[in-house]
């Protein structure tokens, strides 16, 4: 059963709160303190959602956060269960499935629903998805150890109520990276270009186009991320990475005739207005010293590169913080990982990211 009309998942989780859930809840407990929202995972938080979203773990949904000592919390989920529509504006509000990885999808009931209101309290919550409770301040390591998609379903979304007054906070404390952890990010990002900006042509003048397009393809990557990163944005999982990335008009048309490029002589000079064109903007954000924006031959040899390393060396001599100077360019878990049972778990991102829990 669905809704004749799809309606963004932010949009119908605001509703459902103020119509169906807030009001369920004041009449069987009274005033309660509590904040809402829909944040966390879900295509909607990020404002992605489509209709083909409702096929599974979308819908009539959000977070009820409840102060800890507040002992309700397993009598309100009942009383949701029991007494919440079957139905809110056309959705279900049951959720079949869920468990052991499977994907929870609406589904009509008769009896009680399995709903999607988690009902819960800050600390859990942000232990759960983060590792660590930013309430009581992010450390070098909780910023470098959780990756942007996290920070991003964390920051996005909307609280549709901050009753307990703490969530808001919480959220505008995660907002975005300290200057100098900015800067270190900014480094290791640029550094990660530095690393194969040279590969494009090597690989192509020994007649390996295709590993020349792969190569070419972790650099768009790589710059969609810097691009994000420079503006103060998290990027989102690949997923939803190019969706995150059509906001910047300038540059789409130019990475994609870098993919599309059937020789690497055609590649190198697309990423060569890209790199131009991001270094400029870096440049201009006024965290390290001005790098001359453009590109040259790679040492002797007849490749045209930026030297992005020059970008990564400028801003890790802006940082001033002791503790992030020492670091290691590396840069953040997802600078260093790529794998998704990883990121997606805290505990192990963590421990990839500063070897050990």
């Amino acid at each position: 059963m669905t809704a004749e009309r799809f309606l963004p998942g932010l949009e119908l989780a605001g509703r459902f709160y103020r119509e169906a859930v807030e009001p369920l809840v004041h009449e069987h407990f009274g005033p309660v303190p509590h904040s809402a929202a829909r944040i966390g995972e879900g295509s909607e938080v990020l404002g992605f959602d489509t209709a083909r979203s409702a096929d599974h773990e979308w819908g009539p949904r959000l977070q009820l956060f409840l102060d800890p000592d507040d002992p309700r919390a397993d009598e309100i989920r009942e009383v949701l269960s029991e007494r919440l529509p079957k139905t809110f504006l056309g959705w279900p509000t049951h959720f079949a499935g869920g468990g052991d990885g499977a994907s929870a999808v609406m589904t009509p009931t008769d009896g009680p629903v399995a709903h999607r209101v988690e009902v819960t309290d800050l600390g859990t919550w942000f232990d759960r998805r983060l590792g660590f409770d930013p309430r009581a301040g992010a450390t070098t390591r909780d910023w470098l150890a959780t990756p942007t998609q996290r920070l991003l379903e964390v920051t996005a979304g909307e609280v549709f109520h901050d009753g307990l007054g703490r969530l808001e906070p919480a959220r505008a404390a995660l907002r975005w990276y300290p200057d100098d952890v900015w800067r270190h990010v900014l480094a290791c990002q640029w550094l990660r270009i530095s690393q194969e900006e040279a590969f494009v042509g090597r690989c192509g003048e020994v007649g390996d186009e295709l590993g020349s397009a792969v190569v070419a393809a972790r650099l768009v990557r790589d710059l969609m991320r810097l691009r994000l990163l420079l503006d103060r944005r998290y990027p989102p999982y690949s997923k939803w990475l190019g969706s995150a990335f059509a906001r910047y008009a300038d540059l789409v048309p130019v990475l994609r005739a870098v993919l599309a490029a059937g020789d690497w002589r055609s590649r190198e000079e697309h990423l060569a207005v890209a790199y131009e064109h991001v270094a400029r903007v870096c440049n201009g954000l006024g965290l390290a010293e001005p790098v001359d924006p453009t590109t040259r031959p790679f040492h002797d040899r007849p490749f045209r590169v930026l030297r992005a390393d020059r970008f990564s060396r400028a801003l890790a001599a802006a940082v001033t913080d002791p503790e992030v100077a020492a670091l290691p360019l590396v840069g953040a878990v997802d600078q260093v990982v790529d794998n998704t049972d990883v990121l997606s778990r805290p505990d192990r991102a963590r421990g990839c990211a500063f070897g050990g829990g």
